[in-house]
């Protein structure tokens, strides 16, 4: 009889704004003391919001989460940025504590909530494989009989004796994620941290996660790749805006929550608070979806074979030079179909500090298939040696048959290619880039 592993009941997280963190006295002190002359607090990164006048509101993360998971279930926990997730995973695996609520786990956890989790940098690779290792509470018999097997999965042999700190991101996933694979924890706890991994690792992390499931062990793992949650989970939970939206089988969860994306994409253009990546030297403020009829009229819709303007407001924070500006396409389970960018045509975006730009794509008779599909953004350098902004998922928009061509259907041709041109329209006023 399968036991229960994981039983949660009436979580709930919330943190106030404007009230001291864990920075030390003297961090604490430089932001109260900028407050109190009407200044924006010095701690602030680029893009975030000075939350100084909303101080003493409770902000919840999490609200009245209420499951529990059975033993060797695979679980896949999906939602949109903020929905709570990630804090979700450290609860449960007791990286921070919950407001209120009851969190009962039977066996040992493995997780991997980011990049690098648990690791020393100062240490070697082989260090951090002991260390980990006897953090979970195993011997170091226990964890040598594994050491082989963690190596050659992760592939960082020759860079074994080497500290971590000179790893690169994608070294440091790769042994972070054979590490927790490998010493037979009873429930594995994996974050969206498979991102960082190339294609053929990804394969080999979603494999390696379908033995721990089928030999009876217990997955969590959260991703905004539908296709990977579909190929391990056989029951998914959504949450929305912290709570519990759906729990049930994957395939019945996931095609809601891709509706409720889509039915709300029409209405996003504002960028200033999406989950990005990026050195934040320029950002994309806003952007614009119009599909374009056969008259150059603005559709609702983008008709297959018709043309797709978008129009993308970036702003410079710091001087740029020769960068890159790209669309992406995928389809509903998050592959790449159309990768559109400047410097295939060979021009490139240049902009002083506090200059804004529109780049507007168009792309001609776009032949993409009735459905639904997402929108990505990315600005960098040309050699693609620095990524300046990026933004994974910035909006949806759907494509419907075209009626004539069903009428008179002709062999279609795919959708996988597209012609498109581009423009770029320096703004004359300058923008203080500054923000708080």
């Amino acid at each position: 009889m399968l036991r229960t592993e994981i039983c949660v009941e009436d979580l709930s997280t919330g943190y106030q704004l404007g009230v001291i963190g864990t920075r030390t006295l003297s961090g604490t002190v430089k932001p109260w003391w900028a407050r109190q002359r009407g200044k924006p607090d010095p701690f602030l990164k680029v893009g975030e919001v000075d939350h100084r006048n909303r101080a003493g509101e409770t902000i919840w993360a999490l609200r009245d989460v209420s499951f529990s998971v059975q033993q060797g279930e695979a679980v896949g926990i999906i939602g949109r940025n903020g929905a709570g997730k990630s804090t979700l995973l450290k609860i449960l695996s007791q990286v921070t504590a919950p407001t209120s609520g009851i969190v009962k786990v039977k066996g040992r956890i493995a997780s991997l909530l980011e990049v690098g989790t648990g690791f020393h940098p100062e240490l070697t690779g082989r260090e951090n494989i002991y260390l980990n290792g006897a953090i979970m509470g195993m011997s170091r018999a226990e964890i040598t009989s594994k050491f082989d097997e963690i190596v050659d999965f992760s592939g960082v042999e020759k860079f074994i004796d080497t500290p971590v700190k000179r790893y690169s991101s994608g070294m440091y996933v790769r042994l972070a994620f054979a590490v927790a694979a490998h010493l037979e924890p009873e429930i594995l706890v994996v974050d969206e941290v498979l991102a960082v991994g190339d294609a053929e690792f990804q394969k080999k992390c979603l494999g390696k996660m379908g033995d721990v499931a089928h030999e009876g062990r217990t997955v969590l793992f959260v991703s905004h790749n539908m296709n990977a949650i579909a190929s391990l989970c056989n029951r998914c939970i959504l949450l929305d805006k912290g709570a519990v939206g759906l729990d049930g089988e994957t395939p019945a969860v996931t095609s809601f929550y891709q509706s409720s994306i889509y039915s709300l994409a029409e209405n996003v253009t504002d960028l200033s608070d999406v989950q990005r990546y990026g050195t934040g030297r320029a950002r994309f403020e806003s952007v614009r979806v119009l599909p374009v009829g056969r008259n150059n009229a603005a559709l609702p819709y983008l008709v297959t074979g018709n043309d797709l303007k978008i129009e993308l407001n970036i702003i410079a924070y710091s001087n740029i030079r020769d960068a890159n500006v790209a669309i992406i396409i995928y389809d509903a389970l998050g592959f790449r179909l159309i990768d559109a960018n400047t410097a295939l045509q060979n021009a490139f975006l240049s902009l002083a500090e506090g200059q804004a730009a529109c780049v507007e794509f168009r792309l001609h008779n776009l032949l993409l298939k009735p459905g639904n599909y997402l929108l990505g953004l990315w600005i960098g350098q040309a050699t693609y040696s620095e990524d300046i902004d990026g933004i994974t998922h910035v909006t949806s928009f759907t494509v419907e048959p075209d009626l004539e061509a069903i009428r008179n259907p002709t062999v279609f041709p795919g959708p996988y290619q597209c012609k498109f041109s581009h423009s770029i329209h320096p703004l004359k006023e300058e923008i203080n880039p500054s923000r708080g």
